[in-house]
């Protein structure tokens, strides 16, 4: 798979198993609490991770890691952390239909934080794009 469209395909599948996620939460959360459910999401996925890393041959020192790749990788987790918790008490206390398309609303926060951060440019056309994402978003957030 060519490098410069492979990105793709993996942005697809996170979309598919994104979608998968708010679905299978919304089932599995009804009766718990939605900070327990986070925590034991939480440790599958690092059960699931450890295996794959090892299993993969990708394993590594990660004290060997640079100080500022610990900063950001942290600073990433705790962002991470704190959306699972806000987005599993939204879906716990909102429909599924519409917590998730507002929790999409964070492709547009990338692309603004992007712009401001990263000094990356998104053309007229890909703003225009993210502009129609806001605006979808806060129609299905918002159906009657």
């Amino acid at each position: 798979m060519n490098s410069s469209t492979g990105w793709f395909y993996w942005a697809v599948l996170s979309a598919v198993f994104a979608a998968l996620t708010a679905i299978f939460a919304k089932i599995g959360i009804q009766g718990v609490d939605s900070d327990l459910a986070t925590l034991i999401r939480t440790a599958i996925i690092i059960v699931v991770l450890s295996v794959f890393v090892m299993y993969a041959g990708k394993w590594s020192n990660p004290f060997e890691l640079s100080g500022k790749t610990w900063l950001f990788l942290t600073l990433s987790g705790l962002a991470t952390g704190a959306s699972w918790v806000c987005y599993f008490r939204a879906l716990k206390i909102g429909e599924a239909s519409k917590v998730a398309p507002v929790d999409k609303l964070s492709l547009v926060l990338v692309a603004v934080f992007a712009f401001a951060f990263l000094g990356e440019r998104p053309s007229l056309r890909e703003w225009t794009g993210i502009a129609m994402v806001a605006g979808g978003v806060l129609v299905l957030a918002f159906k009657r």
